[in-house]
This record gives structure tokens, sequence and C-alpha cells, in this order.
């Protein structure tokens, strides 16, 4: 290319061609051919070369005294993000305004002082909104408190369920981690001895959700086998689950400030509070009743097994693989790994275009024209078989 600007200065200089012929036969426009024809300087072999597009003035650039400013105030305090490091450079310069509170963000970029976040994946919303419990075990919610130490060090994680209807603490169990194993064996004692919900309500937090088709996990897959609708709230918004996390600062101001000596002690305070706030803490939602007086057991019964679903004999269905995936002809679709070796049943919904159905949940239309499973936002759901 150089060569080429070159060649067409070196030949108009020589006087055979017009601009507008050399410019045809460059195939480059007069505008262009004219700039490189005044950019030419003889004896200096860089007029060829392209500038800088790089702005001559910075009006609005930041002083080094303001560049200065933050990073003495990150100095001082290295966990402060930008908005904190303005507002203090601002009061501690005697109430100048230095710089935009993104120009900081850009400054602690410039010199190393961020770590850019990690991009994950987040579970697909389920469908439908998420309506109260009106009656006992139509609505169980679930949660972790959140992880705290007990004087031995060891870890604590807190497993907490209510029934949202009569606020009755069903559960308050501390296990070492936040895993399938620990939380299933939690619910299979609970299921025996309360019988099982209509829905259960949950955050999108481990292990209630996935990054697979409709969110679920191998522990949601496992309530809809058992006929139970599992729901989670939207991402931060904890008000959604606004009683069980008021629950949740009551169990942490009376049984973790400060925590146990050891996980057997932190235990025993987590029953005991369980045992005061059913029976003898009375509730000003129920009308100054305890959730004792009011919470019944559930006539659903738990039989310790968990059918599969059965669908209608005319819907096609498909295995779900090891690695998440089913085959639609040629297509690979991924539903999900937590429904490994179960099936999934296509309802036509409309020409081409199927609902995905695992047991009484939609998790999500399927275009076959397209090879595609897009969510569900607002989607039917089948009566529990």
């Amino acid at each position: 290319m150089l060569d080429e600007r070159a060649h067409f200065v070196g030949e108009y200089l020589e006087g055979k061609w017009k601009v507008a012929e050399l410019c045809r036969l460059y195939g480059i426009s007069r505008k262009t051919g004219y700039k490189w024809i005044g950019r030419y300087e003889p004896g200096c072999p860089g007029w060829v070369r392209d500038r800088s597009r790089e702005a001559l003035r910075q009006p609005s650039a930041v002083t080094a005294e303001v560049e200065e400013w933050i990073l003495r105030g990150r100095d001082l305090f290295p966990s402060w993000g930008p908005k904190k490091l303005v507002a203090w450079a601002q009061r501690e310069s005697g109430g100048k305004t230095l710089c935009a509170v993104s120009t900081a963000g850009k400054i602690l970029q410039r010199h190393g002082l961020t770590v850019p976040r990690k991009m994950t994946r987040k579970a697909e919303p389920l469908p439908g909104r998420l309506m109260p419990g009106k009656v006992v075990n139509e609505l169980w919610c679930v949660d972790f408190k959140g992880h705290f130490k007990v004087g031995d060090r060891s870890r604590c994680d807190p497993l907490t369920v209510t029934d949202a209807c009569s606020r009755y603490l069903l559960k308050c169990q501390c296990l070492p981690n936040l895993g399938l194993v620990a939380s299933r064996r939690v619910f299979e004692a609970l299921f025996r001895q309360f019988g099982l919900p209509e829905r259960i309500r949950s955050d999108n937090g481990t292990p209630f959700s996935s990054i697979g088709l409709g969110g679920l996990s191998a522990l949601s897959v496992w309530w809809i086998k058992l006929g139970i609708t599992p729901e989670r709230i939207e991402p931060g918004k904890p008000q959604q689950n606004g009683q069980h996390e008021r629950m949740h600062l009551t169990l942490k101001r009376e049984t973790a400030t400060p925590p146990a000596a050891t996980l057997r002690a932190q235990q025993r305070r987590f029953d005991l509070f369980r045992r005061t706030f059913n029976e003898e803490r009375p509730h000003e939602a129920l009308g100054q009743q305890t959730p004792a007086s009011v919470y019944r057991p559930s006539s659903r019964e738990y039989l310790g097994r968990a059918p599969r679903p059965v669908y209608a004999e005319d819907l096609p269905t498909r295995k779900v693989q090891s690695n998440g995936m089913i085959y639609w002809g040629s297509e690979r679709i991924f539903i999900g790994e937590a429904f490994y070796g179960e099936e999934v049943a296509f309802v036509p919904y409309e020409d081409g275009v199927w609902e995905v159905q695992f047991g009484h949940v939609v998790l999500g239309i399927f275009d076959e024209r397209k090879g595609v499973v897009r969510p569900v936002r607002v989607a039917r759901e089948t009566e529990p078989g």
C-alpha cells in the first residue's frame, strides 16, 4: 500500500496524468488522491505512512493531580470502588469536582487495580407468577441461611424449610456443604415426617438450580417426579421469599451471635430455637397464634420412591444422555445433565413448534425448524399425574 501511494504521487509529479485520471486508474476517490498529494514531502520517506488518529487536544482529559487523588485513595482504602473514591477525593480536596465515576474506574483499570468479573451462566427463570401459600403445605420455602464458622472453625451451612401459610419451621439442619446428597437426605426425612407439599420455593443457588433447561437441578427434578412443583424467586429479589428471610434474621440473632463452639452444639441451638419458634413464640401474621397450633402434616404421603413421569402414548419422548443432550433427528439439543436417564416429552404447540415437558412442568419451547429451545416466560402447567 505504501508503494502504491508513492507511485501515485510520483506519476502525478511527472505531469502526464490529471488527478481524476490517476484516481480512476488507482481505484481511489479524488479526495484521497488530493490528500496524499498534499502530504508529499521531498526527502521525507515517512509521508506515505498513516498518521495517528489520536486527538491533538483532549480538553476533558483528567489532570495528573486528579489521577493522583484517585490512586492515593485506593492506596489508603484498597477495597473501595470508584464511587467511594470519587466522593472521598472530592471531600479531601476541598469540595472540587474532580472527575466522573466512570473516569475513576478507567484510571484504576489503567493501573491494573481492578479485577474483571467472571462471566457466569445463570439459571433460567421458571415460568409463571409466584403465588402465596394460602393453606398449609401448599407452599414450602427453603433456603440456606448462609455459611459461617463455629468455634472450632468448622463450616456450618444451615438448611431451613418453612411452611408459608403457618410459618411453621419444618427444619433447621446444619449441613457440611451445599451438595445434593446431604440436602436430599434432609428432604427425605421431612417428607416422611410431614408428607409432600404442592410447591417448594427457593432461590437460584446450589443445589436448587442449574444451567439446564428450566434451570432445574437434580434435586428439583426429583421433586417433580414426586408431584411437587419447584419455583424460584428472581435473581437479586430476596423479598419474594421475604417471610423466610425474616425468619433467618431472628435465627441468626438468637442462635449464631456468636456461634457455638462445635457443629453439634450449634445444632442443639437450632433444635431449641425451632421448638421455641414453633410452639411458644406467637406470630403476628397468625393473630398471635403459634405456628404449631396452625400447622398440620400433609395428606400427600411420601412412599419412599419417585415414579418416572408417564406421558400420553401419542407424544414423542426422548431419553436424556449423560451429557444432558437428546437427539431430534440429526439435531442435538441440550436439556441438562440433571435430567440424565429421564424422559422428556414433546407436546404439539403449533406447526413445527413443541413444548418440552418433564412430568407436569413445561421446560421450554422447541422450534424444530431452527433446532433451538427457548425458555418459557409464561407457560401452561398440566395437572400432576
